[in-house]
Parts: structure tokens; sequence; C-alpha cells
């Protein structure tokens, strides 16, 4: 058997190679959660007793870190531990919903303004918190040190507990908690800003794409910036005429909408993304930047394929979207 956890007055016995994170949510214990894979960092918990393992603290932040902090859902411990949920004094904030549009019919564009200071880049992402507990990682879309709120992509998932109360149940004026950001996948200004840059996702992974895109014009990024979004059909498209907009305001910027399942179209570009992202690297491959947000098994894919086009891994800049799991 594995170590025994002690968690609000109940004592819980792990099953071999189980984490914290499951042994409690087989208890019927509650801990916000979404990925489970070590990623969005919604299971953050802190031990009050007992060691935590490495690996339980990869990718984290050396100040959570110091605090003791680790990953319930990577925390396989080799003896017993005593955990809490963390104090959320400086590791969340809440916020309050602003505005709520139907981008389509599968997307919800969420605004939220927080109440106290949130430092966040656009194409970072944060994990949001309804009054349940139930938690969720959202890229965000916009530049909040600019706009005065922070904008999010959701997309409606059926039967999404999270996705559902945001758009039949959160009003405006309702407070969330908001925590993070987290991710790597944002725009850094390197050198005099003349090199390609190289953006591809689908569905809401236009989201990140499209705050750094913002971001990158911002600080006068001067080579090409290309954004390819894809999409089963035209109608899963969105922000299409403010892309289209911005693209004829900025000569160094263009907008390609792609559609797997549709004829030929002078509305969009007919054909897989990932084939029509590969096809129009450009010459100087060594320089491009290239962001990559999505689907994991798009992000992974278009990765692999860059790298042995000739882009530096150190170049490629990649979130891939994971679902929650129960």
């Amino acid at each position: 058997m594995g170590a025994l956890i002690s968690y609000n007055d109940r004592r819980i016995r792990l099953e071999d190679g189980e984490s914290v994170l499951d042994g409690l949510l087989r208890e019927d214990q509650i801990v916000p959660h979404s990925c489970k894979a070590g990623i969005c960092q919604s299971c953050l918990m802190s031990a009050a007793r007992g060691d935590i393992p490495e690996t339980a603290q990869l990718g984290l932040k050396p100040t959570y870190k110091r605090q003791g902090l680790f990953l319930a859902c990577r925390c396989v411990p080799d003896a017993d531990l005593t955990v809490q949920l963390p104090d959320a004094a400086g590791l969340s904030t809440s916020a309050i919903v602003v505005e709520k549009n139907d981008l389509n019919d599968a997307v919800l564009q969420l605004r939220l303004r927080p109440v106290a200071d949130f430092d966040c880049r656009p194409g970072q992402y944060l994990t949001l918190m309804n009054p349940d507990q139930i938690a969720r990682s959202y890229s965000i879309a916009n530049q909040p040190a600019i706009d005065g709120y922070i904008e999010l992509h959701i997309r409606i998932v059926p039967n999404g507990a999270m996705s559902g109360w945001l758009r039949e149940t959160a009003g405006i004026g309702d407070h969330v908690t908001i925590r993070g950001p987290a991710g790597d996948c944002f725009y850094a200004a390197d050198g005099d800003g003349d090199y390609p840059v190289i953006l591809a996702g689908t569905g809401t992974g236009l989201a990140p794409l499209y705050g750094i895109v913002a971001d990158a014009l911002a600080q006068g990024h001067s080579g090409d910036i290309r954004l390819f979004h894809g999409a089963l059909q035209y109608e899963d498209l969105y922000f299409v005429e403010d892309l289209t907009e911005l693209a004829a305001g900025h000569e160094n910027f263009s907008y390609q909408p792609c559609v797997l399942n549709g004829g030929d179209s002078p509305l969009y570009r007919q054909g897989n993304v990932e084939d029509i992202v590969i096809a129009s690297l450009p010459e100087s491959k060594a320089a491009t930047r290239l962001y990559l947000c999505g689907a994991p098994e798009l992000v992974n894919s278009l990765k692999r394929k860059a790298f042995l086009a000739g882009l530096a891994s150190k170049h490629i800049f990649a979130d891939a979207f994971l679902p929650s799991k129960a």
C-alpha cells in the first residue's frame, strides 16, 4: 500500500502508485483540479508535515517551492504526508465578470477585472475557479495592462461544468477566483525584432495567439507576422473580421483562416492547417519564431515537423490545450 495522507481530519491510505489528488478524490474530498497532468497548477496544495517528492514541484515558481507548495496530481509520496489547501494570499485573487459575449455557437468571450494587481502577459494562461471550486485553465487573449481587464475565450463543452456555468449562470458583477499566470508562450522582443513570426492554432487556441499578435505589433515588431487559424468548418472560426481589419492596418501582419471541411472559397484556404503552415514557412527558418496553441495532437505534430524543417527548438513556443479530467 501507499502512504497515509492526512487531510481535513481524514486519514486516507493511497494505493500503490496513486497520487495525492487521486486518493483524495477517491474519498470524495474537494480539491480544485483540472488537467491532472501537472500543467494547469489548479491542484496546488501545501504540506504541513512530511517530505514532498521533487517531481511534485517540477515547473513551479521558486516562491511556490519555498512555501512548501506542490502539485497534488504529481505527488506520489514515499512516506506519510499531512496536506492542506494553500492560503489563497499571494496565490489567487478575486476578479469580477464585466462582460460576456458569444463569439460563435461554441466560443464564449469572457472579460474579467481583477480586484488586485495581477501581472500577466498576453498568451500566458491562468486558472479560473468558480464558487463551487471547479477549476479550469484559459489563455489570456488581450493586453490586460492596456485594456484594464483580462479577456478569455471559453470553448463551450456539452455538459461542461465550468463552461456551462459561465454561459448559463455567471452574471455581470459576479466574482470568480483567478490564479497564475503560467506558461512561456508570449512575445518577448529579441534584438531588432526583424525576424519572422509564425503563429498557428485551432479553436480557442486563437486566444493566446491573438494576444501575442497584438503585443508584438504594439512593441513595434518589424519582421513578418503570419497567423494561421484552423477550423473544421467556416462557422467554427471567429474574429475573422477583426483579424482581417488588423492585417489591413499593418503591412507586416497577415491572417490566414483555414478550413478542413469546406469547398473552394475566397473567405478561407481549404485544407489541413498543419500542412498549410509547414508549406508556408519562410526561407529564413533558423531565425523564425513559431507559436503554437490548441489541440495537443496538432501542437506536438507541428513542433516536430517544424524542427525537422529547420526551426530551432528554442524558437518554438507552445502551449497545448489539455482537456479537464474527471
